[in-house]
């Protein structure tokens, strides 16, 4: 691989491809804290020069971290299609770029080449693509999935209903629940972060969600966001519960940090199948953002969005129903103000799209990190246009356990009012039964949490 350039009379020269992948980054203040950012603008353009013409094949025969290291890398590889990457292996980064973005590539080219793509492929060619590039690309790609009902249509948009409260009140929650639902939001999944993530406390939260849903016969599907191994507890003890949840991340020392492993997710994959609630064949949520790799010691000198990308690849070998990327969570250590924060959303769904998995985002930022309300709502529009499974919504956009802000349930109905989108189709059916949708649209009754009194 030829790793240098020269531009405007200045010669550029990278080590390897791991500092190459890393400079051809985007700003993001989580990689200049790992000292691995292009130190200008100049030095950012000829890494992303040098990416454009490396081969796919160099890619893959120069893993960034060996599969004899990493169990991340080894799922990773392992599901590789051969033949379809035998077709692709000649193609520069840049040629992978020009095809995604062609006008006749469309869903089923984009899913066929997945499978023979890598989780670095993948980052690689996302970080020579603008802004429009990775809306316009993942809106070609329309990903299905399955648990309680069927999301991620073409013309739709689901939505996580997030009903936390400070103190686990079930009254607290099903308050929010019956607010949110008002709006249309809670398709893709009613999910609880849970305070206390004791067994018991899960179990009580799942059953209080399980039950409301069937009085009410909603299509949907309920998740209570603790450790997967409290859940698969709740789970073995008659919780009803139609997903497990569980955080990931991109590289085997990350996962062990969140006390996780590729066989403690399959573990969890079958007992899910086996004595969950939900119908499946999909029964598995798992949350994502960039940077945790590094909040973990465990980046091994490589960037955070191609760790990210490392994450899907990972998800997609457990056939999830949904991901998402917290996206502005963290905070600014990571991603600093709300041009990153942008920048990152779309990467992240962009990649997840490319990975075949039901993508979404929690559009969100923290109090100390340099962005606003507008800053969220601007990347709703952003992500609403590229086709984004789900949004995560939360009362008034505050979530009032965890602390931060995201999109609210107006906002959520608002975004897919405007653009004419719509609901999965079995919830816009029972939304239209409960006179909350009318002729495809929010009716006036809407944001009226008084129709669950009875």
């Amino acid at each position: 691989m030829n790793f240098k350039t020269a531009l405007g009379g200045i010669s550029y020269i990278f080590q390897d491809l791991k500092e190459v992948m890393a400079k051809a980054n985007e700003e993001k203040s989580g990689d200049r804290l790992a000292g691995l950012a292009a130190e200008t603008v100049q030095e950012r353009i000829a890494a992303k020069t040098v990416l454009s013409d490396i081969l796919l094949s160099d890619i893959r025969n120069n893993p960034l971290i060996p599969i004899e290291q990493d169990e991340v890398s080894q799922i990773i590889e392992g599901d590789i299609n051969e033949k379809i990457y035998s077709d692709l292996k000649n193609w520069s980064v840049a040629e992978l770029r020009e095809y995604i973005l062609s006008n006749e590539v469309g869903d089923r080219e984009l899913k066929r080449i997945s499978k023979g793509l890598t989780s670095e492929m993948i980052a690689a060619v996302a970080k020579l693509m603008s802004n429009l590039d990775l809306v316009h690309a993942a809106n070609k790609i329309e990903i299905l999935s399955t648990c309680n009902i069927t999301i991620g249509q073409k013309g739709t948009i689901s939505s996580r209903l997030q009903p936390n409260h400070p103190t686990d009140s079930v009254d607290g929650m099903i308050a929010s629940l019956k607010d949110g639902l008002s709006y249309g939001i809670g398709d893709a999944v009613i999910g609880i972060n849970p305070v206390d993530d004791s067994v018991e406390s899960v179990k009580r939260l799942l059953h209080a969600t399980h039950d409301f849903i069937e009085n009410w016969k909603i299509p949907t599907q309920n998740c209570v966001l603790a450790h997967i191994t409290t859940q698969m507890k709740a789970i073995e003890q008659g919780a009803p519960a139609d997903m497990i949840f569980q955080s990931i991340a991109g590289t085997e020392v990350a996962n062990r940090s969140f006390g996780i492993s590729a066989e403690l997710i399959k573990e969890a994959r079958h007992l899910a199948l086996k004595q969950g609630t939900g119908t499946g064949p999909q029964v598995m949520y798992f949350e994502t953002g960039q940077g945790s790799e590094l909040s973990a010691e465990a980046h091994f000198g490589i960037d955070q969005m191609t760790l990210e990308s490392r994450n899907y690849g990972f998800a997609r070998h457990f056939d999830p129903f949904i991901v998402n990327t917290v996206v502005g969570f963290i905070g600014p250590e990571y991603l600093y103000n709300s041009k990153q924060v942008i920048r990152a959303g779309l990467e992240d769904h962009f990649m997840g799209k490319m990975h075949g998995i039901p993508m979404g985002v929690d559009i969100c930022y923290t109090n100390h990190i340099k962005a606003d309300q507008n800053d969220i709502e601007d990347l709703g529009v952003l992500l609403t246009a590229a086709g984004v499974n789900f949004i995560i919504a939360t009362p008034m956009g505050d979530d009032c356990m965890l602390n931060y802000q995201s999109m609210s349930f107006h906002d959520v109905a608002t975004l897919l009012q405007t653009f004419g989108k719509t609901p999965a189709p079995e919830f816009l059916k029972w939304l239209e039964k409960m006179g909350i949708y009318e002729n495809g649209r929010l009716s006036n009754r809407a944001g009226d949490p008084s129709l669950f009194t009875r």
